[in-house]
């Protein structure tokens, strides 16, 4: 919308969650952010509204940018500035398990028995340990980014949560670092962050919940392709006995 010389994005949504969760991270985090996001103009958590200021430019997603190193070494510059360190969690390993234990249940029939055995194998050998959260993106990808003028900037923050730091990992590694292994160096060597034991199991966790809640969801939907993602994620980590933080 245009008003007062001004170009504006106005969100309205009578049932979804993600606007009380794009509200909730423009009046904490975003709201002194570095980093090049839409600034909040109002909200209205009761009539879920939000206006936040318009951010000129074009999405990565599509052009030629996408699948330029450049892009990913700046988009891993962004993301350890968005990364902010928040509380120490005694129980997120145990939800992200729990829910991940729910959806292999949910998946019956959707997913290939041996896989579902296995995945459900991991999930319930994993072992409970405190993580510190950070402030995520929850959709870090080509999608959500923005060029104009050499300006990196970010946008959509309706998945935004307090997560492990990894988790903002796994949409890129599934997809665009898949059959590239430049796009997965330049982006590792922007976010300039070295991956400890901790990061690595907590990673493979992320990995395994992302991988069949995208399964159950998308069948849920009625989303064949983003199912058979799913489905193409599970099949991929079978091979692996951990997840390498590069994007393997």
């Amino acid at each position: 919308m245009r008003a007062d010389g001004g170009d504006f994005i106005v969100k309205a949504s009578r049932t979804s969650h993600h606007i009380d969760r794009e509200i909730a991270a423009h009046r904490s985090f975003l709201s002194s952010s570095t980093v090049a996001v839409p600034r909040l103009v109002h909200a209205d958590v009761e009539e879920k509204i939000l206006v936040a200021t318009y951010l000129p430019g074009e999405l990565v997603a599509g052009t030629a940018a996408e699948w330029a190193p450049t892009t990913y070494r700046k988009a891993g510059q962004v993301l350890d500035t968005l990364l902010v360190p928040g509380e120490v969690s005694p129980d997120y390993v145990d939800r992200l398990r729990d829910r991940g234990l729910r959806s292999v249940a949910d998946a019956a029939g959707l997913v290939p028995a041996g896989h579902l055995d296995e995945l459900r194998k991991r999930l319930t050998s994993t072992v409970s340990r405190p993580v510190r959260l950070s402030f995520t993106h929850g959709d870090y990808h080509p999608r959500n980014w923005l060029l104009h003028n050499d300006e990196f900037a970010v946008i959509d923050f309706g998945r935004a949560e307090q997560r492990h730091w990894t988790s903002d990992l796994v949409r890129l590694q599934s997809q665009q670092f898949a059959a590239r292994p430049d796009l997965a160096a330049a982006f590792t060597a922007g976010l300039g962050r070295e991956f400890g034991e901790e990061d690595i199991e907590v990673l493979a966790l992320e990995w395994t919940y992302q991988a069949i809640t995208t399964v159950v969801w998308a069948h849920e939907i009625g989303d064949s392709p983003f199912e058979e993602h799913g489905r193409r994620m599970i099949a991929r980590m079978m091979s692996w006995s951990t997840v390498a933080g590069s994007g393997r």
